[in-house]
């Protein structure tokens, strides 16, 4: 018996395998309200985003290039999955965004 591709409203999404569809729901339905979020690296830094990111990444045809620290997915893939995601989670504990810097520039009918 042949076997039945799965329809893809049928397929869980990668965000449903990691359990984040919720999360991201709720930050997409805040921020139609209009809040500004200032505090979402403890959601980044989560193991669950971090494998979600790094199957994403996974799939992408650019996923052979090296990152800003020249490590390669093959690189990564030598490493345990916790050895892994302590790593990332050691990088993002000391992150600070950069402030933003707005430029107004006119336009020809008046508006910025």
């Amino acid at each position: 018996m042949l076997a039945t591709k799965p329809l893809k409203r049928e397929k869980l999404r990668h965000s449903e395998y990691y359990d984040l569809q919720g999360a991201f729901d709720d930050l997409y339905a805040t921020s139609k309200e209009g809040k500004v979020f200032t505090n979402l690296i403890p959601l980044i830094a989560s193991e669950e985003n971090i494998m979600l990111a790094y199957r994403n990444i996974k799939r992408n045809k650019g996923s052979n290039t090296g990152g800003m620290d020249e490590l390669t997915l093959q690189d990564i893939q030598t490493l345990d999955t916790q050895s892994y995601v302590k790593r990332i989670q050691r990088m993002l504990s000391w992150y600070e965004p950069r402030k933003i810097r707005r430029k107004e520039i006119p336009k020809s009918n008046g508006k910025t």
